[in-house]
This record gives structure tokens, C-alpha cells and sequence, in this order.
């Protein structure tokens, strides 16, 4: 939320932090609101799911989490992909032909 890159990267492997440019460009920075929308415990970690908004929109954010070095360590991070809505008939039309 403090707009530092940086530090936000200290919680990140290695690997992650030496492509972090990918990442970063799909944040809608600056951020304006960040909450944790779910958690799940995996019998390899944790894999817990983000919700960024800010000025250049909204991204849904999945994290993948592990112990490295003794503490949680971001590995992997994705973006969410929203399912399209189903169409509504057109109530008007009548029924959808196949339905």
C-alpha cells in the first residue's frame, strides 16, 4: 500500500524478485486498497488470494507462499482471471432457441 516496491520484493524468492518487472507492470499502482481474500493451506503452503485496487483499476492477485529460509516467502504470483458472466435472455426475445 506504501507504494514500496522494495520492501514489498524483501517478501519474495529470488527468483520472483529477478522478474519482478512482469509483475509489477500488472498492478494498478499507485494501490488505494489491498485485502486478502482467501487463504487455503496446502500440504506444500499456503496459497492465499489478493485483492489490489488502485487508480488503474482492480486485479485479483494469487500468491503462492513457502517457508524459505525460516520465514513465509512469496514464489509464485498470478493473475486472477474473472469468468465472463452468463448472457440473460432478453425477457422481451423470449426464451433462448436451445435452451
Amino acid at each position: 500500500m506504501a507504494g514500496d516496491i522494495g520492501k514489498a520484493a524483501e517478501e519474495m524468492s529470488s527468483q520472483l524478485r529477478s522478474n519482478l518487472g512482469p509483475l509489477v507492470a500488472m498492478l494498478p499502482m499507485p494501490l488505494t486498497e489491498a485485502t486478502i481474500e482467501s487463504v487455503e493451506h496446502t500440504p506444500t503452503g499456503q496459497l492465499v488470494t489478493l485483492h489490489l485496487v488502485g487508480e488503474g483499476g482492480e486485479i485479483r492477485l494469487a500468491t503462492r507462499w513457502k517457508e524459505r529460509e525460516g520465514r513465509p516467502t512469496i514464489i509464485e504470483a498470478s493473475h486472477v482471471k474473472e469468468a465472463a458472466p452468463e448472457p440473460v435472455p432478453d425477457a422481451e426475445q423470449g426464451p433462448v432457441e436451445g435452451a
